[in-house]
């Protein structure tokens, strides 16, 4: 297949599109700029602000931007998170935040890499058999990555289904030996022939085994197939067993942003 023009995922405001088009939240809402979305919930990504663009550029609009924002979540019963990139870009807005007490959390990494890559003996090596991919996620495939990567119950896993299904992907699967799930992975394909990879879950009791090398290596190649120049995928600092698969895998870091969440106000009770 004739290989799509890669967008430059080194260029981090195209790459926060994709980002934000491959996990969408259900609820979602642009002010000012800013997108506010929500999900009942379900993960930070789909739950936080992501300030697309300044207001104006002054710090009277950003708390202006920052009150529309609070009344929103405060409705819909979430606290006040931002998905904040780690760059200049980000300065005044970090100052802001500094100033109104929010916390600094899950500092994540955004890895990319071009099609081929240091993986490009794929191409020529035998499609892994083992290695289920389908268009859907599975029942089996939604259990091992929520007992991996979720939080919350039935209601939760729905809406996660939902964020899932709200970009075209590819699901991996592959089991180990007995034939239960060992690991799973998502290749998500919001457009513009680049692929992100998400969902990358490993059970505890498979890990250290080869099991992600598989979903990783057969999604990069159905990937590759489909003419997909280039991929990125999110990875938190604090995973070092999950950084070090992926430089293997050719990837190298573009970018990286944290979470900044308001600190709930606390109410004098008592005498």
């Amino acid at each position: 297949m004739e290989r799509q023009a890669m967008p430059a995922l080194a260029a981090l405001p195209s790459l926060e599109t994709l980002m934000d088009a491959a996990w969408p939240s259900p609820d979602r809402e642009e002010a000012s700029g800013w997108v506010l979305r929500a999900s009942d919930g379900v993960t930070q990504r789909a739950n936080s602000i992501w300030p697309r663009s300044e207001p104006d550029g002054t710090n009277h609009s950003r708390l202006a931007s920052l009150r529309e924002a609070r009344a929103w979540y405060r409705s819909r019963r979430l606290p006040v998170i931002f998905q904040v990139f780690d760059d200049p870009r980000s300065a005044a807005l970090n100052a802001v935040l500094d100033e109104e007490g929010f916390t600094r959390q899950s500092e994540t990494l955004v890895l990319v890499r071009d099609a081929g890559g240091a993986s490009a003996s794929r191409d020529t090596a035998p499609r892994d058999t083992g290695v289920e991919l389908s268009a859907e996620p599975s029942d089996e495939w939604l259990r091992l990555w929520w007992s991996v990567d979720g939080r919350g119950g039935d209601d939760s896993l729905a809406t996660a289904r939902s964020i899932l299904r709200g970009c075209q992907s590819l699901y991996a699967l592959v089991c180990d030996d007995d034939g239960v799930p060992a690991a799973v992975g998502r290749l998500a394909l919001p457009s513009g022939g680049a692929g992100g990879l998400y969902c990358m879950a490993t059970h505890r009791e498979n890990r250290r085994h080869g099991y992600a090398t598989r979903v990783l290596q057969s999604l990069l190649r159905e990937g590759d197939a489909r003419g997909l120049g280039s991929y990125w995928l999110l990875v938190t600092a604090a995973n070092a067993g999950a950084r070090e698969l992926y430089s293997k895998a050719g990837f190298t870091e573009a970018g990286r942003y944290y979470y900044r969440q308001e600190r709930p106000k606390r109410h004098l009770t008592g005498c």
